[in-house]
């Protein structure tokens, strides 16, 4: 998302704002030299609503984060991703495996847990037995056995996978990959005859592959384990109210690889997207299968670059290969796209 101003409060109602905040979070109201986090559960318009608030003191007074989490199941469908067919294809490859680990990369806010979420409640149904372990739990499934981290009761990642392991689980979700111990508890999971979800924060999808080594996993524990990594970032989806076509600029014609003639679009901005000329986000993905010849190279340590070359010739779009696509079918900008795949290479 993008930051944007709705309203300014009042200098004299803020400390009272956040005050009430503390209390309805759960924080110690008189404490103010220390960041706090805490947690609201309500009812808006008949529907449960949780919140993660994070304060945090700085030098012009305490900054309040609210992060609001959907609690309903309604949207756990594929289509509302966005995939293009060809990544759904790769998807499938992955997901129709019985047994293995696969990743969910990219950073905060890229929509990791909504596409875990999706491809979890694909696999629910009445025979098979799923058991999540998260942090927070953002969205309650029917059917499905969710576990909350509670690190000051000693509930881990790590403890907290341990005790799955021993409720018989046919599907294992890990809310998150964070450190060595998670990883291999993780992999032997999957070793052993599990399915498992999770997610890990990384550039792409081939640099997930070197982190687990990086947390000291060995290379052939990775290799056996590891089904595929989706890779993926949230763009914004041009305005279709007031898109406009436009003729691109001598760079971007070189960049997209634009034919004469061929016109881009974007949005003037309108009422419908508060003048923005963005309505809503999608995804875009990067997806990299661990085939026999990937797994040979990530034996022999090879390189990042190798591993991408051979990615590339398996079917993988690459990030910004996505964007492009995206760009040329007229749903988002190029801004956009050089937002969330722009290197300095």
């Amino acid at each position: 998302g993008v930051l944007s101003e709705i309203m300014s409060n009042p200098v004299a109602a803020r400390d009272a704002i956040i005050t009430r905040i503390k209390i309805m979070s759960g924080m110690n109201i008189a404490e103010k030299r220390i960041p706090q986090d805490g947690r609201i559960q309500t009812i808006i318009n008949g529907q449960p609503v949780d919140m993660r608030v994070s304060i945090l003191p700085t030098v012009h007074g305490e900054k309040t984060v609210i992060r609001i989490l959907a609690k309903n199941d309604a949207n756990l469908n594929r289509k509302f991703l966005g995939i293009s067919s060809h990544n759904n294809t790769m998807i499938d490859r992955i997901v129709k495996v019985p047994q293995g680990i696969c990743l969910i990369s990219g950073p905060t806010g890229s929509g990791k847990t909504t596409t875990l979420y999706t491809l979890l409640a694909e696999k629910n149904d009445t025979e098979t037995n799923i058991v999540t372990v998260e942090d927070p739990v953002e969205i309650q499934i029917p059917g499905i056995n969710q576990v909350q981290v509670n690190a000051k009761a000693g509930m881990t990642f790590a403890s907290g996978l341990r005790s799955i392991l021993r409720q018989d689980p046919d599907i294992i979700l890990v809310g998150e990959i964070r450190d060595g111990e998670t990883a291999e508890i993780a992999m032997r999971a999957a070793i052993t005859g599990h399915l498992v979800f999770s997610t890990i924060h990384t550039n792409d999808a081939v640099s997930s592959i070197n982190r687990l080594i990086d947390m000291g996993l060995e290379p052939f524990m990775v290799a056996s384990a590891l089904i595929g990594v989706v890779s993926q970032r949230l763009v914004r989806r041009i305005c279709t109210n007031c898109r406009v076509e436009y003729e691109p600029d001598p760079i971007d014609v070189e960049v997209l690889k634009l034919k004469p003639g061929q016109k881009l679009y974007r949005g003037e901005g309108c009422t419908e997207c508060s003048g923005t000329g963005y309505k809503g986000r999608i995804a875009i993905h990067e997806i990299v299968i661990m085939s026999k010849a990937m797994k040979q190279l990530l034996d022999r340590r090879a390189s990042e670059v190798e591993m991408r070359e051979l990615a590339v010739k398996e079917g993988t779009l690459m990030l910004a290969d996505s964007a492009a696509q995206l760009v040329l079918e007229g749903i988002t900008t190029v801004a956009e796209m050089n937002k969330v795949t722009y290197s300095i290479d």
